[in-house]
């Protein structure tokens, strides 16, 4: 569905080119300092303009409708909207008829009976995940004391990023990208055993992404081919820290004070300035279709971000977990 956490409740809402789009947070705890300003530097990094990512233009303002009184939070349901201005709805008009390949157009008019707001992928589109970002910048606040920073580390299987990106408009076509998350001065004991793991966790959120198609913790994959005495990470004092951090700072769904370390693989962007074949739904027959609208070369190059803002989200609703259950 659209929410998701077990204290730290988190709710989205709103289509790409519909009114507006936002997030509703229940469960923050009173009297943390937060303003309009320190959405600033994150939604930045999120927005488009730098080569690579689409056209489109929105201020990206964050509009608090409930939850901060005065200037701290207030203890009620946080509401946080951004506006949708630069909008271009009838580029989308077609694809309820002939649905593009990559996109989630076929399943959403099947499952939603042709109802599904389709314009700039609606509902499904990554322009929700600004509001993942707001409730980021929150949940960071809930556990201060913890360091998140996640960057690309490669595109187009090339790390040199700036030449694939060229590459990439050059050939009218997408690329996709690796993201690495590190999250440092990490507690013990954040974490529950088997469904709720931070593994299970920071997955479940990270597959929230729109484009999100792997992901490993640690070692991850070259775990299958490493023999237990060099998967093992050796314990070297009382405080838990390791000799090696192929674990990826987790043990039994739990963090063991070393870093926190995944990756997650980001699909090419679906949509291209090249043609392609799909199907005509009115017609039976199979036809070419060029889409038109604004779309990112390497929608990777915006995603490191909201990796940020799920981990912030799985975690601080973990310690607040852990602070009900002393």
């Amino acid at each position: 569905m659209n929410s998701f956490g077990q204290l730290l409740r988190v709710s989205i809402f709103g289509e790409s080119h519909g009114k507006s789009v936002g997030v509703i947070i229940d469960g923050c705890p009173a009297g943390i300092a937060i303003n309009n300003d320190d959405f600033n530097f994150d939604l930045s990094r999120r927005k488009t303009g730098t080569k690579g990512t689409s056209p489109r233009r929105e201020s990206d303002i964050p509009i608090i409708n409930s939850g901060i009184y005065n200037g701290f939070t207030s203890g009620s349901p946080i509401s946080i909207s951004f506006e949708n201005k630069d909008v271009s709805a009838d580029d989308y008009l077609s694809f309820k008829d002939i649905p593009r390949p990559g996109h989630a157009d076929f399943v959403a008019m099947k499952k939603y009976r042709g109802f599904a707001n389709l314009s700039g992928g609606g509902h499904f589109s990554g322009r929700l995940t600004i509001a993942l970002v707001a409730a980021g910048v929150i949940a960071k606040k809930i556990i201060p004391s913890i360091a998140i920073n996640a960057k690309l580390i490669e595109a187009g299987g090339n790390k040199n990023i700036e030449e694939a990106v060229n590459k990439a408009i050059k050939r009218k076509d997408s690329i996709g990208g690796i993201i690495e998350c590190k999250a440092t001065n990490m507690p013990v004991s954040l974490g529950e055993p088997f469904f709720n793991s931070i593994e299970s966790v920071i997955s479940h959120l990270a597959f929230s992404i729109p484009a999100i198609k792997a992901i490993e913790f640690g070692a991850g994959f070259e775990s299958a081919g490493m023999y237990g005495s060099e998967h093992n990470d050796l314990i070297i004092d009382t405080n838990g820290q390791t000799e090696t951090n192929n674990a990826g700072g987790i043990n039994g769904g739990i963090s063991n004070g070393n870093n926190l370390l995944f990756k997650v693989a980001v699909k090419p962007t679906s949509s291209i300035g090249l043609d392609q074949n799909t199907i005509n739904l009115n017609t039976g027959e199979r036809e070419n279709l060029l889409v038109k609208g604004r779309h990112d070369s390497c929608i990777a190059l915006r995603v490191p971000v909201i990796i940020e803002a799920i981990t912030a989200l799985a975690l601080a609703d973990f310690y607040l977990l852990n602070q009900h259950q002393k």
